[in-house]
């Protein structure tokens, strides 16, 4: 097994880091699962067994991850963003017979009841919280003498013995982020795995045990789940957990102290740093002038791209963005400056790549070509120029749904994946996103509206941090939630607010056609709700027949 050869060799290597804190190396996360091993077993766990595992990103996620896993137990990541009604809904369902948890998590499940499992261990310690095995806690408090009992010479590399699998078989359980609804248990197999960390292989090749990574992405998300923490346990290298809330200044000071080799980013972060850090200063005359003169442009874009890479540590090969829609106008202007990013498309139920082109090798606003092992297909009669489904096939995909046969069936049709993303795809088989197939609006004459697109121009007029256009009464309607800040310190009450950003709504109808002008803008006081990697929640702000 690669986990298994990748200990062996790296033993003495760092693993496993809470930045600015402690540190688990190779040696130490392997003896925590041979000790979790033992665990398991006075525990009863069979393989195939659910293991649920809720918390926020941390040292001691990554070694029950890999010790589930490496026992032949499905493991079972929740999010620690999901509600207290909705983790104890999906630890029920899945049939999980352990939980660990984070302590924050578990302050506001303690109360519940959680029919069906048996043990609770608290993550930051492991300690058995509640248990209706008698045995849990007293296993756990004699760990040491059961060591002793079983390698009487000391655990070394050499009684490292892991879980052969095999391709087809159930590795975990991700349950969906919901922008669409009620989540979803979404049964990843070792053979999609197995394919994702190849791939990663295959795009980073410079990446070895001397490498570093920044894991800011929920883990318990495939995104950051594989790119930022399970491949790198296959080669050696370092992870460092940002074990606070990922806001960019502080992403930024981790970036500038660990210097990783390859940065896996949501737009959000991205965004922000173009809004925050840029458009300030390219919003100056002086440089707007600079930016229209030969030499003088060629000047300022490096010094703008200088500057941004050493922000971001200096050392890495590129940024891969991924999750949700990347705002327009910040791609155009880092492909411009010829920043290393690349944009790459996956879901969860392909665990999670589709398509990834090296940075050097983009097109802008498409999201890259198949991945390997991965085919694509546009459900269009002219795929090149009209939007169609994305269908994907290969060994990236899912086994179905868990405890739905319904849902499974609907996901496919002739062996193809229905991602619910509408596209089109150039003759390099390049693929360029439109919109889901769901949040599309059907215009007055039938023509198909990607709120998507609308919002990508909106969000980049002032006094707006994000928008959301919905159909209310056949009309477009832009919600909008401001900079209320941005506007208090420019003196304007909300009457004025509203009125800049109706501004703002002509400019942008002055980009779309005729059949997806903006009838309107509303004013929202708060931030919209997102799933975990931060993409909005549509359906809850549907209006007529459709609002929920």
């Amino acid at each position: 097994m690669v986990l298994e050869e990748s200990f062996k060799k790296n033993w003495d290597r760092p693993a496993l880091t809470n930045y600015n804190q402690n540190t688990l190396y190779y040696k130490d996360v392997a003896r925590k699962i041979a000790e979790l091993h033992i665990f398991f077993e006075a525990c009863g766990i069979q393989q195939g067994d659910r293991i649920a595992l809720c918390s926020r990103n941390q040292a001691n996620w990554g070694v029950v991850y890999l010790a589930a896993m490496t026992y032949g137990a499905v493991v079972v990541p929740l999010l620690h963003e999901f509600q207290p009604g909705n983790i104890r809904h999906l630890v029920i369902h899945s049939e999980s017979r352990i939980l660990f948890v984070g302590e924050n998590i578990w302050t506001n499940l303690s109360e519940l009841d959680l029919p069906g499992v048996e043990t609770v261990v608290g993550l930051s310690d492991f300690k058995v919280v509640r248990s209706v095995n008698e045995t849990a806690s007293a296993v756990l408090e004699d760990m040491e003498n059961r060591m002793q009992a079983r390698y009487p010479q000391g655990f070394r590399k050499e009684d490292i013995a892991y879980y052969v699998d095999s391709p087809e078989e159930m590795a975990l359980i991700s349950y969906t982020s919901g922008t669409s609804g009620f989540s979803k248990g979404v049964m990843i197999p070792f053979r999609a795995l197995g394919s994702n960390v190849q791939f990663a292989h295959e795009a980073e090749p410079q990446m070895d045990n001397n490498s570093r990574m920044v894991s800011m992405l929920p883990t318990a998300h495939m995104y950051g789940m594989i790119f930022e923490f399970l491949f790198e346990m296959t080669i050696g290298a370092q992870v460092f957990f940002l074990t606070r809330l990922p806001s960019p200044k502080v992403i930024l000071d981790a970036m500038g102290s660990v210097k990783p080799d390859t940065i896996i980013a949501v737009p959000m972060i991205i965004e922000k740093i173009y809004k925050n850090m840029l458009v300030p200063f390219i919003s100056k005359a002086r440089i707007k002038l600079m930016l229209n003169l030969p030499v003088l442009d060629k000047m300022v874009k490096n010094k703008f791209r200088d500057n941004l890479i050493q922000a971001f540590g200096g050392k890495f090969g590129e940024v891969i963005i991924g999750g949700a829609p990347f705002n327009r106008e910040a791609e155009a202007f880092f492909k411009r400056i010829n920043f290393p990013f690349t944009i790459g498309y996956g879901m969860t139920e392909c665990a999670p790549i589709i398509t990834y082109v090296h940075w050097d090798k983009t097109k802008l606003y498409s999201c890259g070509k198949a991945a390997p092992r991965m085919r694509i297909k546009i459900d269009s009669d002219d795929p090149k120029k009209i939007p169609g489904e994305v269908l994907v096939k290969g060994d990236n995909v899912f086994l179905g749904y868990y405890k739905n046969e319904m849902a499974t069936r609907d996901a496919f049709v002739d062996g193809w994946f229905r991602t619910g993303d509408m596209g089109v795809i150039d003759g390099d088989g390049y693929l360029y996103l439109r919109g889901r197939c769901k949040s599309m609006i059907l215009g007055p004459s039938g023509q198909n509206i990607y709120p998507e697109e609308i919002e990508s121009i909106l969000n980049n007029m002032p006094y707006v941090q994000e928008s959301l256009v919905i159909e209310d009464d056949f009309k477009l309607v832009g919600l909008i939630y401001p900079d209320f800040e941005q506007a208090q310190e420019d003196g304007l009450d909300r009457e004025q607010l509203l009125a800049k950003l109706k501004e703002g709504m002509q400019v942008t109808n002055l980009e779309l056609d005729t059949y997806c002008k903006l009838h309107s803008v509303e004013i929202v006081d708060q931030e919209f709700e997102k799933t975990p990697k931060r993409s909005i929640k549509r359906y809850l702000y549907q209006r007529g027949v459709n609002k929920q």
